[in-house]
Parts: structure tokens; sequence; C-alpha cells
């Protein structure tokens, strides 16, 4: 099983609000946070995968997360790169 830490960003272009996680399957976590039933802080939005990043463990997965959520030089570099 692979882990993936993971960016969305809100898909109204009037709200600059994005949100990082981890997840072993992004694409079920995504449909939770746009059901509402995700993070409380994703809760009332819409949102769209901007980028997501595979390894091997839960823990290497955690450990960049950890990194991307509090490196705001890198998060805003990463959604520069990958918000097409």
């Amino acid at each position: 099983m692979f882990y993936y830490t993971y960016l969305i960003k809100a898909t109204n272009p009037n709200i600059k609000k994005t949100y990082v996680g981890y997840s072993s399957d992004v694409e079920k976590r995504l449909i939770k946070h746009n059901n509402n039933k995700g993070a409380k802080s994703t809760k009332g939005f819409k949102w769209k995968l901007i980028y997501k990043k595979k390894f091997l463990t839960k823990n290497e997965a955690m450990s960049y997360e950890y990194k991307l959520k509090n490196d705001k030089k890198l998060r805003k570099d990463v959604l520069k790169i990958y918000d097409k």
C-alpha cells in the first residue's frame, strides 16, 4: 500500500484557501472533503486536487505533510507549479 501527501485548493476563485493532508486513497479523501466529512477546516467549501506525492510508508507521507503544512514558501512554490 502506498500513501500520499496531497494539496487541495478551494474551487471558488474568490477564496484563496488551501489544505494539506495525507491519505492512502486521495480520490476517496477528496470526496469526503467535498461532502463536508473531511477535516474541520475544509467544511463548507468545494475542493480540487492540485498536487499529490507518493510515498512507500505512512510515516514518510506524514513527515512531508508536516513540512508542506508548515513551510509557506514550499506550499506557494507547489501551487505556482501545479495549479494550472
